[in-house]
């Protein structure tokens, strides 16, 4: 049986050009990373994965979409390591399902549950409006949803703690 395609999805807070996101995508992986309208596919590397890249509007712009990834690899940590070399904080989807809950990855390659605005759009979800998951706010205090995530509220994990896992 063959397994499931798996797709990496989050979203970058500055308009990034699709180049500079395969080459950053590329070094943290370590393995070659071919924009989708490029790829033909009789010439891919084995290995290669296919990214997507565009823009929308909301405070994340640019949506990046992974084809293919590399099994046994978190996407929270690849997302925390492409914000440390972009230099921009990252949305990344966590456990929850919630469409309006996230990991946000700093600048600083730290990564904390996240609560956004999301707009549909013609290009796709707009994310706005980023807070953090905190106890300190009365609906993730009492949300069972935000408590029972691997990603509990006011959890701060460090770009050291993601390396180490």
């Amino acid at each position: 049986m063959e397994s499931p395609a798996v797709i990496w999805s989050w979203s970058v807070d500055a308009r990034v050009h699709p180049a500079r996101l395969c080459a950053t995508l590329e070094a943290v992986l370590g393995r070659p990373v071919v924009p989708l309208g490029a790829a033909d596919p009789a010439r891919l590397p084995a290995d290669a994965v296919l990214c997507d890249v565009w823009h929308t509007s909301g405070d994340f712009p640019t949506i990046v979409e992974c084809y293919g990834p590399p099994t046994g690899i978190p996407e929270s940590a690849v997302v925390a390591a492409v914000a440390r070399r972009l230099g921009h904080r990252c949305l990344v989807a966590d456990d929850t399902l919630n469409p309006g809950r996230h990991l946000l990855a700093m600048p600083d390659g730290t990564l904390r549950p996240t609560h956004v605005d999301v707009a549909d759009t013609d290009d796709g979800a707009a994310h706005s409006n980023a807070r953090p998951c905190t106890i300190a706010t009365q609906r993730c205090r009492e949300s069972e949803e935000c408590r029972q995530s691997r990603w509990e509220p006011d959890l701060i994990v460090t770009a050291s703690d993601l390396t180490a896992a």
